[in-house]
C-alpha cells in the first residue's frame, strides 16, 4: 500500500512505492495501481500527476472536481515545487548544473523518450551533487525538474553521462541489472491548497 502523508476533504498526499503503476495500464495484469489503492480509502480520489512505475515518492490526488481543476492548473503553470533524490553512475565533476535538452517520445521504442533538438519539447532540470563515492563510482544528486516531461530526469541524467542506478530503460543492461530498483525518489512536493490557498510542503524520506 502507499504511505498516506496527509489528507483532508480536498486532497490526499501519498508516497508511492517503486514498482507500482500510478494509473492502470493496458491488460488485466496492469490494473493494480496507486490510484485504485487510494480509492479503497478515498473513493472520490482523482489522479492529478504521475510518477513512473519504477520511481517512488510523493503524489497528490484530488478529492473533488474543483480541487482537481485547481491542482491540475498548478502543475500546468509550474506553480508546484518538486525535489527528487537520485544516485547516478560515475563521479559528477561539478557540484551543480542545469540540463536543458528538449525531449520527445522515441516512437519506435515507446515508452522511451529521447533528446531531439528539432522536434522535442523544452525540458529543464537543475541538479546539485551532494555526495560522491569513489569506491562504488557513484554520485548522489538532488534533482529539481523545472518542466515535467515524461522520463525527463532519467533521460537528462543519461544524456550528461550519468544514468540513474537501476534504470532498465536508459542505463546499460549490465549496469541496470546490478540493482533491484531505480534509484530515483520524489522526496518533496509543495503546492497551494486548492481551497485555502495555504502552501503545503510534504516530504517523504529517500529509501535508498
Amino acid at each position: 500500500m502507499p504511505e498516506f502523508l496527509y489528507h483532508d476533504d480536498q486532497v490526499v498526499v501519498v508516497s508511492k512505492p517503486a514498482g507500482l503503476l500510478s494509473v492502470p495500464g493496458r491488460g488485466e495484469d496492469k490494473q493494480d495501481c496507486l490510484w485504485r489503492r487510494v480509492q479503497q480509502h478515498f473513493p472520490t480520489a482523482r489522479i492529478v500527476h504521475r510518477l513512473d512505475q519504477a520511481t517512488s515518492g510523493i503524489l497528490v490526488l484530488a478529492l473533488s472536481a474543483d480541487s482537481h481543476r485547481h491542482l491540475s492548473m498548478q502543475f500546468q503553470e509550474r506553480g508546484t515545487d518538486k525535489r527528487y533524490s537520485a544516485v547516478v553512475e560515475g563521479l559528477m565533476e561539478q557540484d551543480q548544473g542545469c540540463v536543458e535538452l528538449p525531449l520527445r517520445c522515441d516512437w519506435e521504442r515507446r515508452p522511451l523518450q529521447m533528446v531531439d533538438h528539432d522536434k522535442g519539447k523544452q525540458a529543464t532540470t537543475e541538479w546539485v551533487c551532494t555526495l560522491r563515492d569513489p569506491v562504488l563510482n557513484t554520485s548522489r544528486v538532488t534533482l529539481y525538474p523545472i518542466t515535467g516531461r515524461s522520463h525527463q530526469l532519467r533521460v537528462h541524467m543519461m544524456a550528461i553521462g550519468h544514468p540513474i542506478l537501476g534504470d532498465r530503460f536508459y542505463a546499460l543492461p549490465e549496469q541496470a541489472e546490478q540493482y533491484s530498483r531505480l534509484h530515483l525518489h520524489a522526496e518533496m512536493l509543495a503546492f497551494d491548497h486548492p481551497e485555502t490557498g495555504e502552501r503545503l510542503e510534504l516530504e517523504s524520506p529517500c529509501p535508498f
